[in-house]
């Protein structure tokens, strides 16, 4: 089925059907109490040229078995170069992860054709259709001076053109008063349910759900479940972690993974906090959506949220540094029987960060 053409509501309930019975077959879910253990890292080096492009702001990342590559998206917002996607080789295995190969460039272009210009595009996650091949890409608008913005969730070929955008949510649009705060949008985005299901995060706090999260207190944040078709399903309330230290900074989230690729309920979340002066932390978690209350268009006010529980807290492996952790995807599985998880950072184009890949293997 492809993936532009619409369903009626009779169609998208026919899928969500399919993808619940197939997963009562899956395979279980990581749960927290799964064994994470550092398998390696690689830094990609500074300033690195590819194609024309500088190589940095990798904020999404996803493996793709028809090509044994991974495709990570740049956050550039057409303002050094053109928005753009990158497929690379990076050998990830028992003995660690080998150096990164960058392999193609992948110009990104609006419905014209057309390049996006400077400034008008703020892209963040990537995943690869399992069922086409194609690339959804999410993108987080604007809240700034020169207006508003919309966030979207775009498909692309392969070659970067465009396809289609996907509807949002009427709370995800940027009104005066309500919708998302500038930078803390659509950050995650994920295919779930064989395929059949299009998940997305939100990074922050919609204006009207609260704060964002402090040190003394967590938050609520956004996860929407719509069919591949577009047609939008549901929505969960997800619970942030109160940031790790006082003073500026604050915590969101970065990425949302499918856990098992036919469960539509199981995920890993990506919640990334920076605090000015002390640094970042990365922690993961398995979130279930099953208990949570549909909040579609709705308040969060008295509504159960996503369920979770820690995965693992990066600060509690044994790697030099962790950087500002965005992208994470599934690797190869392991003689062992162990999943890689493969995770990158967005260095920002900054002299003083790193793009780093980490693999994880969890079991």
């Amino acid at each position: 089925m492809p993936f532009v053409r619409r369903a009626g509501v009779g169609g998208s309930i026919t899928i969500l059907a399919a993808a619940l019975a197939a997963a009562a077959t899956a395979a279980p879910p990581v749960s927290s109490e799964a064994a994470v253990r550092l398998l390696g890292e690689q830094i990609v080096a500074h300033g690195l040229r590819v194609d024309a492009t500088t190589v940095g702001g990798l904020s999404g990342i996803d493996y793709s078995p028809r090509t044994d590559e991974y495709v990570l998206i740049s956050d550039d917002r057409s303002i050094r170069d053109p928005a753009r996607v990158y497929t690379a080789r990076i050998p990830v295995g028992e003995h660690g992860v080998g150096p990164v190969t960058f392999t193609g460039t992948r110009t990104l272009r609006g419905p014209g054709g057309d390049t996006y210009p400077p400034d008008s595009i703020d892209p963040e996650e990537l995943r690869v259709d399992p069922w086409t091949g194609d690339y959804l890409w999410s993108q987080e608008g604007d809240r700034g001076p020169h207006g508003l913005r919309d966030p979207s969730v775009r498909l692309a070929r392969p070659d970067g053109s465009y396809l289609t955008d996907l509807p949002i949510p009427n709370n995800e649009r940027m009104q005066p008063d309500s919708g998302p705060r500038g930078n803390g949008v659509l950050e995650g985005a994920t295919f779930a349910g064989g395929g059949a299901l299009v998940v997305t995060s939100v990074e922050a706090p919609l204006l009207q759900d609260g704060p964002e999260a402090t040190a003394g207190a967590g938050a609520l944040t956004r996860i929407t479940v719509q069919a591949r078709t577009g047609q939008l399903l549901a929505q969960y309330a997800y619970p942030l972690e109160p940031v790790f230290a006082p003073g500026p900074g604050a915590n969101g989230v970065a990425s949302i993974l499918a856990a098992d690729p036919l469960d539509p309920t199981k995920y890993l979340v990506l919640e990334r906090a920076f605090v000015e002066g002390a640094g970042t932390r990365i922690r993961i978690y398995s979130a279930d959506t099953g208990p949570a209350t549909d909040v579609l268009d709705a308040p969060l006010t008295g509504a159960h949220p996503v369920t979770k529980q820690l995965l693992t807290d990066l600060s509690t492996l044994d790697l030099p540094a962790v950087d500002n952790i965005e992208g994470m995807t599934w690797g190869p599985r392991l003689p062992s029987g162990e999943r890689t998880l493969v995770l990158v950072s967005d260095d920002n184009f900054a002299d003083n960060q790193i793009t780093q890949i980490v693999a994880l293997a969890v079991r």
